[in-house]
Formats: structure tokens, C-alpha cells, sequence
């Protein structure tokens, strides 16, 4: 099993950055996809998730507007496409999978830091 993301990097304030996440090893239609981040002495936090055969979606109210979550089945990837960047966005940004049906299996990936900075 991998999660592999990319995409992380340093953006001045209001810019824009787009993360990827390629999965395998699993079947991608049967995980709920989630981001999370985490920032230095902060718990981590979950961002956004992507479930269903429709794609739900869902955000933190600190990234609803901003933040936008969607997944190619095809190619096994979620994405996170960030926009209005704040300096308080910077974090290392975690893919997880999380298993629809019993045993709930979670998967995590390895992390991308974003720095938003001037």
C-alpha cells in the first residue's frame, strides 16, 4: 500500500498551489479520501474528505471557499487545490485513506510541507 503525495512547496500569501496524492496497493473506490495537516505544535487536522460513488465532499470551516478536494478514479489520485493561501495554511499536509467496510483499514502518506510566506 502507498500514498504518495506531491505538489507542497513555498507560495507567498494569496497564491495558489495544487497537491496530489497517488495511491496503490488498494481499492481506491472502496476508501474514503481525507487531507489532514498538521502544524508545528498543533494537532493534526482534518482538511478535507472526498467519499462515494458521488463524490461527496466536505471541508474545515478554516478552509471552506479556499480549499477545493476532488479525486480521479481512472488514475487512483486525490487532489487539493488551494487557492487564497494565508500564512496560517502552513503545515506538512497528510493524504489518509480510510476504509469504507470492515476491518476500516486506515492509510497514511508520507507528507508534503506547505510554507506560505512572504
Amino acid at each position: 500500500v502507498q500514498l504518495v503525495e506531491s505538489g507542497g512547496g513555498l507560495v507567498q500569501p494569496g497564491g495558489s498551489l495544487r497537491l496530489s496524492c497517488a495511491a496503490s496497493g488498494f481499492t481506491f473506490g472502496s476508501y474514503a479520501m481525507k487531507w489532514y495537516r498538521q502544524a508545528p505544535g498543533k494537532e493534526r487536522e482534518l482538511v478535507a474528505v472526498i467519499i462515494g460513488a458521488g463524490g461527496s465532499t466536505n471541508y474545515a470551516d478554516s478552509v471552506k471557499g479556499r480549499f477545493t478536494i476532488s479525486r480521479d478514479r481512472a488514475k487512483s489520485t486525490v487532489y487539493l487545490q488551494m487557492n487564497s493561501l494565508k500564512p496560517e495554511d502552513t503545515a506538512v499536509y497528510y493524504c489518509n485513506a480510510h476504509g469504507y467496510y470492515y476491518p476500516y483499514d486506515d492509510y497514511w502518506g508520507q507528507g508534503t510541507q506547505v510554507t506560505v510566506s512572504s
